[in-house]
């Protein structure tokens, strides 16, 4: 397994993992910044401190009570739905793509897409807040129509790697994607 160390679109330090299981079959992961817990005690700090000051002001103990459940069933929905801690790309030439998000609460998201539904591989750019940033995407093929795309999937959208990282990730899945397109033309020479 090698791992390699980028930055995001923010700046934050982000790894790439990539383990290749074969020929035709690579991990690349791509691990977010952890949950700091610095940022998490000064926002649950300020929380309080405003309900401690609204609770002296009004003298009404339900103040403190509703910040704390506020705060904790905040932070359980930020951990359990926002805050993911991996993004996964597994591609087996012959059977598909699967894409993982790790959250931060232990939970796991996958999508699997059918080797045949894809059609390509590619590094997308967008204009966001008066900066280009790049983004990694599936395209998905159009069933009526082979020259079509049917769906554009975007990879990496809470980690936001760097076009760097997006290149390594690119190349990786352009191999495999070209045995793919190979495999049918060799066996048809025999």
């Amino acid at each position: 397994m090698e791992e390699w160390w980028y930055r995001s679109a923010s700046g934050a330090r982000i790894a790439l993992r990539r383990r290749q299981h074969s020929a035709s079959c690579r991990e690349l992961a791509v691990r977010c910044p952890r949950l700091r817990l610095r940022s998490l005690s000064a926002a649950t700090s300020a929380a309080w401190l405003a309900a401690y000051g609204l609770f002296v002001l009004t003298e009404n103990s339900m103040v403190l009570s509703a910040a704390i459940i506020i705060t904790l069933v905040g932070l359980i929905i930020y951990l359990h739905f926002v805050k993911i801690d991996q993004e996964s790309l597994l591609v087996i030439g012959s059977l598909g793509i699967q894409v993982t998000s790790s959250y931060a609460s232990g939970k796991e998201s996958t999508t699997f897409i059918e080797m045949s539904q894809v059609k390509d591989v590619v590094i997308n750019e967008a204009i966001h807040m008066q900066k280009v940033i790049y983004y990694l995407c599936i395209l998905l093929q159009d069933p009526g129509d082979p020259q079509g795309v049917s769906e554009v999937v975007p990879l990496f959208q809470s980690s936001k790697p760097r076009l760097d990282c997006l290149i390594e990730v690119y190349k990786s899945c352009q191999e495999i994607l070209e045995q793919r397109k190979m495999a049918p033309q060799s066996s048809g020479i025999k």
